[in-house]
């Protein structure tokens, strides 16, 4: 994986941080952003004391928390603000079982925030699944809206000899995917700017895809899912796998439905789009109730709950 071109000095430095941080045993599981301000709202939380505070809750910190180099690391990335007489990380670190990756600071209000979280998670999980039980090969994959890139660095590391193409139309997420390539050592991984699987070429083995679902007022890249109810990304990424999966491959979407008066509309666009004997699928509830705090949000009004879910659809023909 090489780092992007235009961004190496910066991107380098991020890669020798990451490397620094994982030597020194750093690990950091990362909440929502609901949870993330609720802690970080507490008396004993204004100012950082560790590294998990430095780089995992994005508070404040004086210069000489951390170590010289460290420091050098994160100003030679450009990614540390002043904020009053402390400093302020621009990106976190979260882990994920071996794996550690960089993403976008807390709070993610920028366009083109690079978001990692409990969704995250729950992706990764669906992955493992199918990826301990599947006995079919996979040598051409893709990371649809690749983020931080966990989705491609976990078929990469089980499927050394695949290619891995992890694609988004955020060019910070396919930064910050090559970064954490590199810091996991895994060299069977490419990136992409692509809208869903419209910048690339071929028929993949297996396709993943861990789309935003919600409906956002600022249409933030890795929040919102478009459409009436945030479903629109994942109806796209169901269409455009039809046609791109090879025989015998698999999708696997990780995405999130607002479920109306016990209704499943994104179930029941599934069900009309895969009719026939072409394709098998399977869709499940993972959880049946996430991300609460959005119901009070304008087009949510008649909302009951937001669900979790994972579709499977494999190609017959």
């Amino acid at each position: 994986m090489l780092l992007d071109q235009n961004h190496e000095h910066a991107d380098r430095a991020l890669l020798q941080l990451g490397r620094r941080l994982s030597a020194d045993g750093y690990r950091f599981t990362c909440v929502t952003p609901n949870t993330h301000a609720h802690v970080n709202g507490r008396a004993t939380a204004r100012e950082a004391r560790d590294l998990r505070d430095v780089f995992g809750w994005s508070r404040p910190f004086p210069a000489a928390l951390i170590g010289s180099d460290e420091l050098a690391q994160l100003k030679a990335a450009g990614l540390v603000q002043e904020q009053d007489e402390l400093l302020r990380s621009l990106v976190r670190w979260s882990s994920l079982d071996d794996l550690l990756v960089v993403h976008s600071a807390w709070p993610t209000d920028s366009r083109d925030a690079v978001f990692f979280g409990p969704d995250s998670y729950r992706f990764a999980q669906v992955i493992q699944g199918f990826l301990q039980h599947n006995p079919k090969p996979v040598e051409q994959a893709v990371d649809i809206g690749c983020g931080s890139g966990i989705g491609a660095l976990l078929i990469a590391r089980a499927a050394p000899h695949a290619r891995v193409c992890a694609v988004d139309i955020n060019p910070l997420a396919l930064r910050f995917t090559a970064i954490n390539a590199a810091l996991a050592g895994v060299t069977n991984v490419s990136t992409a700017l692509s809208d869903l699987l419209e910048g690339v070429c071929g028929s993949f083995d297996l396709i993943v895809a861990n789309p935003p679902y919600m409906l956002d007022a600022r249409q933030r890249a890795y929040r919102h899912g478009g459409g009436a109810l945030g479903a629109q990304l994942s109806l796209r990424i169901v269409e455009q796998a039809r046609e791109r999966l090879a025989v015998g491959g698999t999708l696997l979407l990780y995405t999130g439905v607002a479920i109306v008066e016990g209704r499943d509309a994104l179930l029941e666009a599934v069900r009309l789009r895969l009719a026939g004997p072409a394709f098998s699928w399977h869709y499940r509830e993972l959880d049946p109730d996430v991300f609460g705090e959005q119901l009070p949000e304008p087009g949510y009004e008649q909302v009951e709950r937001i669900a979790a879910v994972a579709l499977n659809v494999t190609r017959n023909v």
